[in-house]
């Protein structure tokens, strides 16, 4: 038998789409913006950076980061986002969401700035530098995760949560968007300035010293629109829900909604003894009854997570590798340094404006309709379409007269990945667990997707390398090839969809109906095997 809701619940869970909602949506989203133009940036300068302090004198290719550098470059900022994902969901519901909110934000734009900073100009201390100040902005960009989604979840009413949550995370594909343009803006401006020959022409003076500028700039960019935002995070209230349901303090809840919904709330203090009261709301994360209620729950949207992050970033990070294969981005010893670098932000802008942006939007204004589960269910089934349509025939697609096929076709799987489980798997976490464990439990997906991130990252780099030793980067080993690295992805992105069906669908339905926090008769609760996925008309 289900309990009364608060009236201060309720009231959030009934209000008509507000001021507030959107200035919500705009505080979290630029955290995420930031987020992805931080995570996303560093894969339009490490060809750059290669040949700024890798360059080999006589050699007939430019400069390359080596192996270990190039993946630490790379990947460094995903390993302290798993940390940061756990770490700071841990911490949103110990010290709640708000105060931890402003940490995390000022920790990304100390290290955004600080990530276009070096120590002396020797390669080593260079990538040090890099690498340790990219760890600690991916740990701050980790705790964004659990604490906007909880947040927004929260804030949102019944009806439209899933839009606003998504629309929330749809800002990454501005911010990716974005870093390719501030790249394309700042690579031309630099060339057109100080022009230099291609590589093949005259290896030394094809990276100019101003390159040096260049991917410095890029990276420090990002710190701007985290800073932005800064001072409306801080002015932004605690949810209701962190206040009433974990730090029980009905009368501020009450207070700060009816300031925010513009409406008299009563503080029912009463209601809020009785939930805090009942044992059989007060579980931990691990304990038999949190498994047996949401185990499954938990396994759905960790592994969902992992599978499609391997996909997904493997799929951003390394674009420009496979755009290259193909021919659509030439060969590094016909074009200058900064060259390089307009051609790889041109092709990544290009895919970001058709495909990426656009298929987040897609499921901001489908998600309550279509339902959480079934866009999940789309995405994952179309990128394994796309991705075998990619790699089955892949020296088809290489042929020159082929190649605007292929690069539609890989624009489709980055469609369908936000539209679809991309989106999703960040969504469906902040709905369907209890208030006490919720940015926790977000954090814990949120992390199984970054572990994710990083095989995709590090496995890939090595993966995708020629089967012939003279196609493959300079100090690689041999590795599978782009073909069946594609094929690799298309397994994974197959088993997304088996795994899609250990999540629940929380279309509708309110927060404490998912997580069972209103129920009375332990009989009602929901099970983790047994929720109805169908969707309300």
């Amino acid at each position: 038998m289900a309990r009364e809701q608060l009236q201060v619940l309720s009231a959030l869970d009934s209000a008509k789409t507000q001021l507030y909602h959107f200035t919500a949506i705009i505080i979290a989203g630029m955290g995420f913006f930031t987020d992805a133009y931080d995570l996303f940036a560093i894969s339009l300068v490490t060809r750059l950076l290669g040949r700024i302090y890798y360059r080999v004198e006589g050699h007939p290719k430019p400069g390359t980061l080596p192996p270990g550098v190039a993946s630490s470059v790379t990947g460094v900022a995903l390993v302290g986002t798993l940390c940061g994902q756990l770490f700071f969901g841990w911490l949103g519901d110990k010290m709640g969401r708000k105060r931890v909110y402003g940490m995390t934000l000022a920790l990304m734009v100390i290290c955004s700035l600080a990530s276009g900073l070096s120590f002396g100009n020797e390669p080593k201390g260079v990538m040090a530098t890099l690498c340790f100040f990219r760890f600690w902005l991916g740990f701050g960009i980790g705790g964004d995760y659990p604490l906007s989604a909880t947040i927004m979840s929260e804030y949102a009413n019944k009806k439209t949560r899933g839009a606003f949550i998504a629309a929330v995370f749809a800002m990454q594909g501005f911010g990716i968007l974005a870093s390719g343009v501030v790249a394309l803006i700042t690579s031309a401006s630099f060339d057109h300035a100080f022009k230099g020959p291609s590589y093949a022409t005259n290896a030394e003076a094809s990276t100019v010293p101003q390159a040096d500028y260049v991917w410095r700039i890029i990276l420090m960019f990002g710190a701007i629109p985290a800073a932005l935002t800064y001072y409306w995070r801080m002015k932004m209230p605690e949810t209701a829900r962190y206040t009433a349901l974990v730090a029980k303090n009905a009368k501020q809840a009450a207070n700060d909604m009816a300031r925010v919904l513009q409406v008299d709330i009563q503080a029912e203090e009463e209601k809020v003894d009785k939930i805090v009261q009942d044992t059989r709301n007060s579980f931990g994360l691990f304990t038999k009854e949190f498994a047996s209620r949401h185990g499954l729950h938990l396994l759905g949207t960790t592994s969902t997570w992992f599978l499609l992050d391997i996909a997904f970033y493997s799929q951003n990070l390394f674009q420009k590798d496979v755009l290259t294969g193909i021919g659509w981005i030439p060969a590094a010893a016909t074009m200058s340094a900064i060259g390089e670098v307009f051609r790889v932000a041109r092709a990544q802008t290009l895919i970001a404006l058709c495909s990426t942006v656009p298929g987040y939007w897609f499921t901001v204004f489908l998600i309550d309709r279509m339902g959480r589960f079934k866009i999940q269910l789309m995405g994952f089934s179309f990128m394994t379409i796309f991705m075998f349509a990619l790699a089955i025939p892949y020296h088809h697609w290489t042929k020159h007269e082929n190649r605007i096929g292929f690069v539609v076709m890989y624009s489709l799987t980055f469609f369908f990945a936000n539209f679809g489980p991309n989106s999703t798997t960040f969504v469906v976490p902040a709905e369907i667990f209890p208030a006490r464990l919720r940015s926790t439990c977000h954090g814990i997906s949120a992390a199984a997707g970054k572990a994710g991130a990083i095989v995709g990252a590090y496995g890939f780099l090595y993966a995708s390398q020629s089967r012939d030793p003279k196609k493959t980067d300079a100090g690689y080993p041999t590795g599978i090839g782009i073909r069946y690295s594609l094929i690799l992805l298309g397994v994974i992105n197959f088993l997304g969809i088996i795994f899609t069906f250990l999540v629940p669908e929380a279309n509708g339905k309110s927060l404490e109906e998912m997580s069972g926090e209103n129920e009375e008769d332990e009989m009602e609760l929901p099970a983790a095997t047994t929720i109805n996925r169908t969707v309300p008309v």
